[in-house]
């Protein structure tokens, strides 16, 4: 946190209870150590805390079934000393083992293998400025929301790119600018879970999830896809839903706005429209990327006695549940963006040279650094938790915890969905808090009947919503910066109270429809997901 940060928070702290509580939650976020030490510290943890309960011999009744895959003989589960000889010899030898098998890695990194030939041709940054600045006045509030959502596909684009546009587009229109970025941040930060396409945030949440599963259920398996389903109702919820707020709630309170307001002048901005040659590289992009989809339904296609139909189905059930299609989710996503981000590219002049599209790529591995890092020492936590069989006792005491509450139906997901976003509040990065709070919940929540897929979409809505309010999201002083452009002397209990009402709406919105769409209508959230669990 930038000291100009935290002087706007100490300036603000004294002006009521939502100001108060608000440089509470920055005190406490920077007590916090960085990610990395802090999962360094939490492995270092769970050996120490092994250690303990394994010389106390705390166990619990195993609550697989006999005969099931991973049960223990003595039908216990006994937490497993690493404080010992034995401890740490597998640590020594599963140090590295550890690191390369961790689900998300090789998952996340071929992913933005593709997305960076988009992201670096320019065509989603021409797409994004097409959709918005395309759009009639009435549509604009809507679309800007919309653009925001599906921009995460690809990163940061919609950080970078999409909130500094939308507030230029609001100030043209005679708009408060500061309602765009509201609008564009909702979208892009809100409804980070929401969206149309797969991106790289499905594999890196879904490898996490597996390996909680794997806690209770070795064999289980949890594709990128598994909330595809969920996420492309919710595009369209959280689009309306955002709209509602910017034009019913935000705006009105901005009220008019004035250029003396501003910390810069306003005459300097710029809009580019897409030029003529980015539109025709846009085109030729939009048909090669029907060609390559057309090309993928073809291996899903069944019944068809043509070669190359139904290719990659499941072969034992001819479905697309379980199939090998499914399975490599991430290659097709590489593929995708990689094929049609180098045609466009080719077209609008950025990329002549396969050199370029290597270079592309090698840039965006290159900003991945301090993502490995994190993952290195986050492999570590989620394979110590595993092998001391910590996870799995403190699922079952967890889920023993809840049916004594009488809290083993639908309803406890409205708690979950609220601790998610509390806790978020303070631990900014999705990936982070998951790999945390995975391993406790996933089989917690399965011990009570539920499945690894329900319980992610949940997460998910926890970790989107509380997004635009805390300080420790990575990119939030990036839009307080931009903010404080339209605004002289904004400070971050400023945009905090006017992100506010979004996360509130957004709760109500989405958990209501996680319970409509998975309880009410039975209908599963993502390609044969499952709602129920059974061992």
């Amino acid at each position: 946190m930038t000291n100009n940060s935290s002087n706007s928070v100490a300036a603000t702290a004294n002006k009521g209870w939502f100001n108060r509580f608000l440089a509470t939650v920055e005190w406490l976020g920077n007590l916090l150590p960085h990610p990395v030490t802090l999962f360094a510290m939490f492995a270092l943890g769970i050996v120490f805390l092994s250690g303990i309960l394994g010389y106390f011999d705390v166990s619990v009744a195993d609550p697989r079934p006999e005969g099931s895959a991973g049960r223990s003989a003595d039908g216990m589960i006994t937490v497993i000393s690493l404080m010992n000889a034995e401890g740490l010899q597998r640590i020594v030898t599963g140090l590295v083992t550890n690191f390369t098998g961790f689900a998300p890695l090789g998952t996340v990194l071929v992913a933005m293998l593709g997305v960076a030939v988009a992201e670096h041709s320019g065509m989603l940054s021409a797409a994004m400025r097409a959709l918005v600045m395309n759009a009639s006045r009435r549509m604009v509030t809507v679309t800007v929301v919309f653009a925001g959502i599906v921009s995460n596909t690809a990163s940061e684009l919609g950080y970078v790119v999409l909130i500094p546009l939308a507030a230029m587009i609001f100030h043209s229109l005679g708009r408060h600018p500061l309602a765009g970025l509201a609008a564009a941040f909702a979208g892009v930060s809100g409804g980070y879970s929401a969206n149309l396409l797969l991106g790289t945030v499905d594999p890196l949440l879904s490898g996490i999830t597996e390996s909680a599963a794997h806690l209770l259920d070795p064999d289980y398996v949890v594709g990128p896809e598994v909330n595809w389903y969920f996420m492309i109702v919710s595009t369209f919820v959280i689009a309306a839903a955002g709209a509602f707020v910017t034009e019913k709630i935000v705006e009105p309170r901005l009220g008019s706005y004035s250029n003396d307001e501003a910390s810069i002048d306003l005459g300097e901005q710029k809009m580019d429209r897409p030029s003529t040659q980015e539109i025709k590289a846009l085109k030729w992009a939009g048909v090669t990327f029907l060609i390559v989809i057309a090309a993928l339904v073809i291996t899903i296609v069944p019944d068809v006695d043509i070669p190359g139909f139904g290719i990659l189905l499941n072969p034992e059930t001819g479905t697309v549940a379980g199939s090998p299609f499914l399975k490599g989710i991430v290659v097709f996503i590489f593929l995708s963006f990689a094929i049609t981000g180098f045609v466009y590219g080719r077209h609008a002049g950025t990329m002549k040279t396969d050199r370029d599209v290597i270079d592309a790529m090698g840039k965006s591995i290159g900003s991945l650094g301090l993502y490995i890092t994190l993952v290195f020492f986050a492999a570590q936590f989620v394979a110590f938790f595993k092998w001391t069989n910590l996870g799995t006792v403190l699922a079952v005491k967890g889920a023993a915890f809840l049916q004594y509450l009488g809290l083993d139906g639908p309803e406890v997901f409205i708690l979950f969905i609220i601790m998610c976003a509390m806790i978020n509040l303070s631990l900014g990065s999705a990936s982070a808090q998951w790999a945390v709070t995975a391993p406790i919940f996933v089989p917690m929540l399965m011990l009570i009947g539920f499945a690894p897929e329900v319980i992610q979409a949940a997460y998910r809505i926890g970790d989107s919503v509380s997004n635009i309010i805390t300080p420790m999201m990575s990119y939030f002083g990036l839009i307080l910066a931009i903010a404080a452009r339209y605004q002289k002397n904004l400070g971050m209990g400023t945009l905090i109270a006017m992100m506010l009402p979004y996360s509130m709406i957004f709760f109500v919105a989405w958990t209501a429809l996680f319970y409509i769409w998975v309880f009410l209508l039975g209908m599963p959230v993502g390609p044969g997901a499952e709602t129920y669990y059974t061992p």
